[in-house]
């Protein structure tokens, strides 16, 4: 039987530090996701990166407030980033479609019914659902926290047998991650407490932060699921992740 995998990319990840899209990771992390399909996993990406993207299309010559920007450079940069991730899969033969959700979509009844069902046709026929919250209508109380949150949602949702959260560093570490006397905290047992080691700074360029990822991937543990926190950034991370996972840095909640 096939293992599913939800892989969260975050902004953090796929863009720069001036703010756009940073192609060329994008594109590794297409090469990685292709190989595990190759080798029989099935897999899921939940991705930020509209906003990056819409920020490239378009130079606007007069002040937005933060909604607007959201909403202008997301309804803009989505279109591009599915277009990308289109072109990037296309050479490894693999079909993708894109689901874009609202929180709401995960309350108990038929809109959630009808998502599973999507979801899961598309994995039956072998296409690889892209999904990202719908930020032109998604703008105050109706927003996920985070797209840590929806890839929780969405490993739930589909009984994924793991996420992988990439961040920008390896994983939690029992201090500021800058500090040299600082360790990278590698195995966490089901229902241990971390959060002494955790910090509550969010991420440049996303909603999130190290905070967000440990309360996914603690609920998520104690659901049986398990989590892994990583460096998006590192080179081959999803194949090491599979391949040497004793060999490759990493933050491991064991659902088990």
């Amino acid at each position: 039987m096939k293992q599913r995998i939800v892989v969260k990319v975050g902004s953090n990840v796929l863009t720069r530090d001036d703010g756009k899209l940073d192609v060329t990771r994008m594109s590794a992390l297409v090469d990685q996701i292709a190989w595990l399909k190759r080798n029989d996993y099935e897999v899921i990406l939940v991705s930020s990166g509209a906003v990056a993207c819409g920020r490239r299309e378009l130079k606007v010559d007069h002040s937005l407030d933060s909604v607007e920007q959201r909403q202008l450079y997301s309804a803009l940069g989505q279109v591009k980033l599915i277009g990308l991730y289109y072109d990037l899969f296309r050479e490894f033969h693999i079909h993708v479609g894109q689901v874009l959700t609202m929180k709401e979509n995960f309350q108990p009844g038929e809109q959630y019914e009808n998502q599973r069902a999507c979801m899961k046709v598309m994995l039956e026929n072998g296409v690889l659902p892209i999904v990202n919250e719908n930020d032109t209508v998604s703008v105050t109380e109706l927003m996920f926290t985070d797209n840590d949150e929806l890839s929780g949602l969405i490993a739930q949702m589909m009984q994924a047998d793991t996420l992988i959260l990439l961040s920008n560093i390896d994983g939690i570490y029992s201090g500021n991650p800058d500090d040299p006397q600082s360790q990278l905290i590698r195995e966490v047992e089901k229902g241990a407490d971390l959060s002494q080691y955790i910090q509550t700074e969010k991420s440049a360029f996303g909603r999130g932060g190290m905070h967000s990822k440990y309360t996914t991937a603690s609920k998520l543990s104690q659901q049986g699921i398990r989590v892994i926190i990583a460096n998006g950034e590192r080179e081959n991370i999803l194949i090491d992740l599979v391949e040497r996972p004793q060999e490759t840095p990493h933050t491991d909640f064991k659902s088990k």
